[in-house]
């Protein structure tokens, strides 16, 4: 099986990520209204429609949305029906009335099956009505009916603002790193979208022992230079935060296909996405290359890597042959490898509080021979519990809060892996009892529990009272 050359190979490729910022867009591009209350899904579709021709006012609360539109008149509008402030639909007559004619797409987490399409074309003749998860491009393609968008937006303008993953270029993560504990169940997907699940041994991915700097590694005989720098980041650049979670949760909702770039000083990654599920990952981090991931894992020893890396270099192969030449890995065990350092790669992205991200929607994950299959509640769920430290659990969570079950859940909890403790504490929290209450019903490490409660939090199946 083909593997990524990036994975192994001692002059991997340059990774550069469009994202469009400061767009210009033609004088008279329409423009539309988009409201939803899950800000990274609203950024999302914003710069969907933004990069496909429109003008988008975005608001996250039915007044706001309202206000908006009375100053700045919309030509179509996108309404989540369950809204914080008020409902969807009751949005849609205050903005009617200022427009009778005015087209409306609807979009729900929570109001699904026909009865509620129906109605929603019955009386306010919707020209759309997209129940979550829905895809994107569909949603695009039903506005495009309604109102046809001007020329899209120059993709040249969007490549001013670019974001690029230098991976000929390994860096060093700052500060002490924690070792990371990898279940040895994983599912990927091979050649001809065959699908596998291979159950190894469980992995503790430990820090990588320090080298004196940064590592510059010579450009593949014949391969074309690298293109240059193409601009300052845009204002659209978000900040990482805690937000993590929200940002895979809106490639889900919106099941699109994209790319996820994260920076934290030198250090940039990124997330692979297609139809919303996480697929893949690159990382100009030394300690995530495949060869240092084996060694990390105790597969291998810092000197076997050395020397094979050394034998690779001079004779322009990949490291991972040279491996299973020496018979040090198994060819059978690499396509294993491969999930586990990808998966590692997406985990330690959750220990970011701080960083700033970047949106990109192309089809890049289709040429990868490897790909991960998980779903993105489990991939949250467990990163949180791996990478949140107590503290920050704490600064997200406090003991007198009162969790409640939320009216629009992100997702179902049928569609998340439980452990038997946590099913029965689910149906105790109701609003009545604090977090420490909780806990206590819990008999379980507090840290064990805040992480558990934050990620059901993340997930949008708990709410916090009020």
């Amino acid at each position: 099986m083909h593997l990524p050359r990036w994975l192994e190979h001692p002059g991997a490729d340059c990774l550069t990520l469009p994202f469009a910022s400061g767009t210009v867009r033609p004088a008279m591009a329409p423009r539309i209204l988009v409201v939803d209350d899950n800000q990274e899904l609203l950024s999302l579709l914003t710069q969907l429609f933004e990069e496909a021709g429109y003008e988008v006012i975005g608001a996250s609360r039915g007044k706001q949305a309202v206000e908006l539109a009375k100053a700045q008149p919309p030509a179509a509008a996108v309404l989540d029906i369950l809204l914080p402030d008020m409902m969807g639909y009751h949005l849609a007559d205050a903005l009617r009335k200022d427009n009778p004619q005015l087209p409306l797409l609807f979009i729900t987490g929570v109001f699904k099956g026909g009865k509620h399409a129906v109605e929603s074309r019955t009386k306010y003749q919707a020209a759309g009505y997209f129940e979550k998860p829905f895809e994107a491009q569909k949603l695009l393609e039903a506005m495009t009916k309604v109102l046809p968008p001007e020329k899209p937006a120059a993709a040249a303008a969007s490549l001013q603002d670019a974001f690029e993953v230098e991976l000929d270029i390994d860096v060093e993560e700052e500060g002490p790193q924690d070792a990371m504990e990898l279940t040895g169940r994983i599912k990927v997907t091979g050649g001809g979208n065959i699908t596998a699940e291979i159950r190894g041994a469980n992995l503790t991915a430990s820090p990588m022992q320090k080298v004196p700097a940064t590592q510059v590694r010579p450009p593949t005989p014949g391969r074309p230079p690298d293109p240059p720098p193409l601009g300052a980041p845009g204002s659209r650049r978000g900040e990482i935060r805690d937000n993590l979670p929200s940002l895979l949760t809106a490639f889900y909702l919106s099941r699109e296909t994209g790319e996820l770039g994260v920076q934290k000083g030198k250090v940039k990654k990124v997330v692979y996405f297609e139809k919303g599920t996480p697929v893949f990952a690159l990382s100009n981090l030394l300690a995530d290359r495949f060869g240092q991931f084996l060694v990390r894992v105790g597969k291998i020893k810092p000197e076997q890597l050395q020397d094979a890396s050394a034998v690779a270099a001079q004779s322009n192969r990949r490291t991972g042959d040279v491996l299973v030449e020496r018979g040090l890995l198994k060819d059978t065990e690499r396509l294993y490898y491969v999930g586990q350092q990808v998966k590692a790669v997406i985990y330690s992205l959750f220990a970011w509080d701080e960083g700033t991200y970047v949106l990109s929607f192309r089809e890049k994950a289709s040429a990868e021979s490897i790909k991960l299959d998980v779903h993105p509640a489990n991939l949250i769920v467990r990163g949180i519990k791996k990478l949140y430290k107590p503290e920050r659990l704490r600064r997200l969570l406090q003991p007198e809060d009162r969790l409640i079950p939320a009216v629009a859940p992100a997702y179902q909890l049928n569609e998340v892996e439980l452990e038997r403790w946590e099913a029965e504490l689910l149906p105790k929290i109701d609003g009545n009892r604090t977090v420490a209450e909780l806990l206590a019903f819990a008999n379980r490490p507090e840290h064990v529990v805040y992480g558990f409660l934050v990620a059901m939090m993340s997930l949008g199946i708990l709410d916090k009272r009020g």
